[in-house]
C-alpha cells in the first residue's frame, strides 16, 4: 500500500501510514473547522506579506488570493468537503487550495508553521467572539437597568445569610447584578487588548518579520517567537472570565429561583422560560434559571482542566495545546446562550408587588429602632443592644416589634418617646439610605443614570 504521509503538511520523513486510531486521535478538524474564516483571512494577509517580501510573485499571490476566495465561498455555502487526511482546518484549506490552483499553493506555507497559524486563527476568532459577547452582555445590562428604572417604587425584603434583613427596593437588587455584569464587560474589553496580538509569521523558533498585522487589525506583534507559539494566556484568561461571568449570573439565577417558588411568590417566570413536569401537572419549573446556574460549574471545569494542561508543558508548542480550542469554543457557546436566555428571563418575568411588600415585617426595622436612639445621642453599639432587647421583648410577648407599647420601650430605654411610631414605616426606612449606592429612590435613580452613561461609553 502506498504511503499517504507525503500529502500531509508534515510528511516527507515518515514511511508508511499512520495508525487509523492515531489519525482520529490526532485530528482536530471536527471542531477547529469553525475557525475556517479566520484561517482564510490570516492566509490572505500572509500571502500579501510574502509578496512584499519577494517570496512569491505577484501572479502567484493573485492565484492564491483567488483560490482562498473560492474556498471561503464554499465554506459560506456549506459545500466545503472535508476529506480523509484533513487533520485540521489549516490542512483542509491548503489541500483544497492545491486542488484549485496547483503548485503555487505550496508556497503559502513559506516561513510559517501551523504552530503560529493556529494561534493566529484562535486570536482572530476570539477577537470576534469577544465583540459578540460584549454586545450580548450590554443588551442584558440595558434590559436590567431599564427594568430597574420602571419598577423603582417597588419594595421587598433584602436578605443576608438567607434571612430577612432590611427593606430595599426591588430595583436595588436588579442593579446589584447589573453592576457585577458591568465589571465583566470591562474585564472582557481589557482581555480583547491582550488577545489582539499577532503571532503569525513568528515561524516556530525563528521570526519572519512581516508588516501584515495592520491588515488583520492587530494592535501589535508578539515580542518573542517561542512565547508566541507556546503560550495560551489569552485562552486561560478567557476561560476564567467565562467562569466569573457565569458565576455572577448563577448567583442571580439562584435568587430568582427562590423568588419564583410558591413560598416566596415574588416573581412569576414567563412560560417561554419554564418547563413542566412529566408526572405532576401543576408544576412550573424554572429550568432556564437552573441551566444558567449549572453552566458556571461547566465553565470553571473547563478553566481548571485547561490550567492543568498548561501546568507542566515545556517551552514552545506542544500538542497538548490542542485542548485549548474545545474549551474556548465550549465556554463561548455557553456564555453566549446564558446571556441571551438571561436577557429573555429578565425582560419577560412578572413581579408580584403586593406579595413582595407584604413580606416586609416590623422586625426588619430593628436597625431603624437603633438609629432612632443614635439620633438621640446613644452610641450605636449601645443602641444596637437596646434594640436587640426590644426584639427579645416582642418575641417574649409573641407580638410584632411595632406592637410594643411606648411603656414597653421606655422600660428598655427612657429615651424612647411617643415619636418612636415614626420608625414603623418601610418607605421612610429605605429613604434614609440616600448615600451613593444606597436604596433610597434618589440613590437608585442615580445608579440607573450612572449605568445608562456607562452603557453609552461602552457601546461598541
Amino acid at each position: 500500500m502506498a504511503s499517504t504521509e507525503g500529502s500531509k503538511l508534515w510528511g516527507g520523513r515518515f514511511v508508511g501510514d499512520t495508525d487509523p486510531i492515531m489519525e482520529k486521535f490526532n485530528a482536530s478538524i471536527a471542531y477547529d473547522q469553525r475557525m475556517w474564516d479566520a484561517d482564510i483571512r490570516g492566509s490572505k494577509a500572509y500571502v500579501k506579506a510574502l509578496e512584499r517580501a519577494k517570496l512569491v510573485s505577484t501572479d502567484e499571490m493573485e492565484q492564491i488570493l483567488h483560490g482562498m476566495d473560492q474556498i471561503s465561498d464554499e465554506w459560506s455555502r456549506g459545500v466545503f468537503v472535508i476529506k480523509p487526511g484533513d487533520e485540521d482546518i489549516h490542512t483542509a484549506n491548503e489541500r483544497r487550495l492545491k486542488e484549485l490552483i496547483g503548485a503555487p499553493a505550496g508556497k503559502l506555507h513559506t516561513g510559517r508553521s501551523r504552530n503560529d497559524q493556529v494561534v493566529t486563527d484562535m486570536r482572530l476568532w476570539l477577537r470576534s467572539a469577544i465583540s459578540t459577547l460584549t454586545d450580548n452582555a450590554l443588551q442584558l445590562i440595558t434590559t436590567m437597568v431599564e427594568r430597574a428604572a420602571a419598577e423603582i417604587e417597588v419594595l421587598f425584603p433584602g436578605y443576608t445569610h438567607m434571612q430577612r434583613a432590611q427593606p430595599i427596593r426591588w430595583s436595588h437588587w436588579i442593579l446589584s447584578h447589573a453592576v457585577a455584569l458591568s465589571r465583566d464587560v470591562e474585564r472582557l474589553q481589557e482581555l480583547k487588548k491582550r488577545v489582539n496580538v499577532l503571532p503569525l509569521g513568528r515561524y516556530a523558533l525563528n521570526a519572519l518579520v512581516c508588516d501584515f498585522h495592520f491588515e488583520l487589525g492587530f494592535d501589535s506583534i508578539s515580542v518573542n517567537s517561542m512565547d508566541a507559539t507556546g503560550q495560551r494566556d489569552f485562552v486561560a484568561e478567557f476561560l476564567f472570565w467565562a467562569s466569573l461571568c457565569l458565576t455572577h449570573l448563577s448567583k442571580m439565577a439562584e435568587d430568582l429561583i427562590l423568588y419564583s417558588t410558591k413560598e416566596f411568590s415574588f416573581i412569576k417566570l414567563s412560560d417561554a422560560y419554564s418547563t413542566g413536569s412529566s408526572l405532576m401537572p401543576q408544576k412550573k419549573n424554572a429550568d432556564s434559571l437552573e441551566l444558567i446556574r449549572s453552566k458556571a460549574g461547566r465553565a470553571f471545569g473547563r478553566c481548571a482542566g485547561f490550567m492543568m494542561t498548561l501546568k507542566s508543558l515545556p517551552s514552545t508548542y506542544n500538542k497538548d495545546l490542542q485542548e485549548d480550542k474545545e474549551a474556548m469554543f465550549d465556554c463561548y457557546d455557553n456564555v453566549q446562550a446564558v446571556l441571551q436566555v438571561t436577557t429573555g428571563v429578565m425582560s419577560t418575568l412578572k413581579i408580584n408587588q403586593t406579595v413582595m411588600e407584604a413580606a416586609l415585617s416590623p422586625d426588619m426595622l430593628a436597625t431603624d429602632l437603633a438609629y432612632y436612639l443614635v439620633r438621640k445621642g446613644v452610641p450605636f453599639r449601645e443602641a444596637h443592644g437596646l434594640s436587640g432587647k426590644a426584639v427579645f421583648t416582642a418575641e417574649s410577648k409573641n407580638i410584632a416589634l411595632n406592637q410594643l407599647t411606648v411603656e414597653d420601650l421606655t422600660g428598655i430605654s427612657p429615651l424612647f418617646g411617643s415619636d418612636v411610631s415614626s420608625v414603623w414605616d418601610y418607605r421612610s426606612s429605605v429613604e434614609q439610605y440616600s448615600a451613593p449606592g444606597g436604596t433610597a429612590k434618589s440613590s437608585v435613580a442615580a445608579q440607573v443614570e450612572h449605568l445608562r452613561n456607562w452603557l453609552k461609553k461602552h457601546a461598541q
